[in-house]
C-alpha cells in the first residue's frame, strides 16, 4: 500500500502546490506546465525508456541464456554463495538467482547501466520463482532491490564524461567522492534491511566479505590516486569497464562452445523474452514517471530547497551545499531528471565550482529508488512493496549525507 499512497500523494501535493502558486503569485501557466509534463513523461516512458529497453533486454537476455548454458552463472553462484546465503537466507544455495544478482551488481559496479538493467530484471524474475505470494516481494527481493537502489558504482564513467563535455579542468576529480558516498549508501542499505529481516551481520563470513570489499575499494582509491594521473584515471575507467563487459560476452560464448551448445539458438531462445518484459513494465513506468513530473513541474522541489535554505540559515550552518540539493532530491525519483539537474547546476554555478562538483557526487551516490521499484517489481507483477521503499530511501539519505561531508573535505 505504501506505493499506492506515495503515487497518490505526488498528484495531491503537486495539485496543492499548483493552486497555491496560481492564487498567491498569479502563475497562470502552472496548470499547463503540469499537464504538458504528464504528456511528455508518458511519451518518455514508452518511447525513450521502454522501447530502447526492449532492444537492450533482447540482447542481454540472449547473452545471459548463453552464459547459463555455458555454466558461467552456476559458477558465479557457487563463488558468491557463502556471502549471499547469509544476506539472502531465503534463496537456496546455487540457485540461478544468485548468479543473476552477481551479474547485476558487477555491471553496476563498473557503471554499465545498459547491461545492469537486463541482469537485474532477470534476477528479479528468478527470485520471483521462490515467491509464494506473487503480488508481494519476498525478503530476498527486498534486499536485492535495496542493494540495487543504493547504486554501488566503482567507476562513475557517465558523470566523468559529462564533466569533460562541459569543460571541467579535471573531469575525474569526483571519482573518489562518488565511490565513498555510494559505498556508504550500500552498506547502510544492507544494515537497514538486515535489521528489518533480523539478519545477523556479525559473523565471520559477512564481516569477511564486507571487510574484503572495503579493502578492495580502498586499494583501488589508493592505487588510482598514487600511480595514475587524472587523465589516466578517466582512460583506465573507460577501457577497463567496457573491456570487462566484452570479456563476459566472449567468455560466455567460449564456455558454451566447449559444452557443444548451439550458441546462436541459445541466444535466440533467451532473447525472445526481451520485448515481452519491456511491454510488461510500460504501465508501471508511465504511472511513476507521470507522477514524478507532476511534483517537478508544480515546483515542489523548489519549495523544499528554499525551506532547507531557511532552516540552515536560522541554525547558522554553512549552507553552500543547498543549491546542489535539487539533484539529490530528484535522484530517487528519476535518473534522467537528476542528470538534467546536475548539468543545469554545473552550467549555472560552474563545472568546477563546489556546487557543481557536489551535484555530480549527489548523482553518483545512489540510484533511482522509485523508478527501480516501478521497473523491477512491475516486471514480475509485484504490487505491494512492504518496506522496500523506506529502506531504499534510508540508503539514499545516507549517500546524500556522505556526499555532502566528502564534498566539503575534497572541494570546499
Amino acid at each position: 500500500m505504501s506505493l499506492n499512497y506515495i503515487w497518490s500523494g505526488f498528484f495531491l501535493i503537486g495539485f496543492i502546490a499548483a493552486v497555491a502558486q496560481f492564487l498567491l503569485s498569479g502563475d497562470t501557466e502552472i496548470f499547463k506546465r503540469i499537464i504538458d509534463g504528464t504528456f511528455d513523461s508518458a511519451r518518455t516512458g514508452v518511447m525513450d525508456i521502454a522501447l530502447p529497453l526492449a532492444g537492450v533486454m533482447t540482447l542481454w537476455l540472449g547473452i545471459m541464456n548463453i552464459g547459463e548454458k555455458a555454466g558461467a552463472i552456476d559458477l558465479l553462484a557457487r563463488l558468491i554463495a557463502p556471502f549471499f546465503s547469509r544476506i539472502f537466507p531465503g534463496v537456496p544455495s546455487q540457485h540461478p538467482a544468485t548468479g543473476h544478482m552477481v551479474m547485476n551488481f558487477s555491471a553496476n559496479l563498473l557503471g554499465l547501466d545498459n547491461a545492469a538493467t537486463p541482469f537485474g530484471l532477470k534476477a528479479m524474475e528468478s527470485l520471483q520463482t521462490l515467491n509464494p505470494s506473487k503480488d508481494e516481494p519476498t525478503d530476498a527481493q527486498i534486499m536485492f532491490l535495496v542493494l540495487h537502489t543504493s547504486g554501488l558504482t566503482l567507476i562513475p564513467l557517465a558523470i566523468m564524461a559529462q564533466r569533460s563535455i562541459l569543460g571541467a579542468a579535471d573531469p575525474s576529480d569526483i571519482f573518489i567522492p562518488c565511490m565513498i558516498a555510494t559505498y556508504v549508501a550500500t552498506v547502510t542499505g544492507i544494515i537497514a534491511v538486515s535489521i528489518r529481516q533480523r539478519i545477523n551481520l556479525f559473523n565471520t563470513v559477512v564481516m569477511g566479505w564486507l571487510g574484503g570489499m572495503t579493502a578492495a575499494i580502498a586499494g583501488v582509491v589508493w592505487y588510482f590516486t598514487h600511480y595514475l594521473s587524472k587523465q589516466e584515471i578517466e582512460l583506465v575507467s573507460k577501457v577497463f569497464s567496457n573491456l570487462v563487459l566484452l570479456l563476459v560476452i566472449v567468455g560466455f560464448i567460449i564456455g558454451a562452445l566447449r559444452r557443444k551448445v548451439n550458441v546462436y539458438e541459445a541466444f535466440i531462445e533467451g532473447a525472445k523474452g526481451g520485448i515481452q518484459t519491456s511491454i510488461t513494465v510500460i504501465p508501471y513506468l508511465v504511472g511513476m514517471l507521470v507522477a514524478i513530473s507532476v511534483i517537478r513541474n508544480a515546483g515542489v522541489l523548489n519549495f523544499v530547497v528554499e525551506g532547507f535554505s531557511w532552516i540552515f540559515a536560522q541554525l547558522g550552518v554553512n549552507a553552500d551545499f543547498v543549491p546542489a540539493l535539487p539533484t539529490a532530491l530528484m535522484k530517487p525519483l528519476s535518473g534522467s531528471a537528476a542528470k538534467a539537474m546536475m548539468i543545469d547546476t554545473m552550467r549555472q554555478y560552474g563545472v568546477d565550482s563546489f556546487v557543481g562538483r557536489l551535484a555530480c557526487v549527489f548523482n553518483g551516490s545512489a540510484d533511482t529508488t522509485f523508478y527501480i521499484v516501478a521497473l523491477y517489481f512491475g516486471s514480475v507483477g509485484i504490487r505491494k512493496t512492504r518496506y522496500a521503499i523506506s529502506c531504499g530511501l534510508i540508503a539514499d539519505l545516507a549517500g546524500v549525507i556522505a556526499a555532502i561531508f566528502v564534498a566539503y573535505v575534497f572541494f570546499h
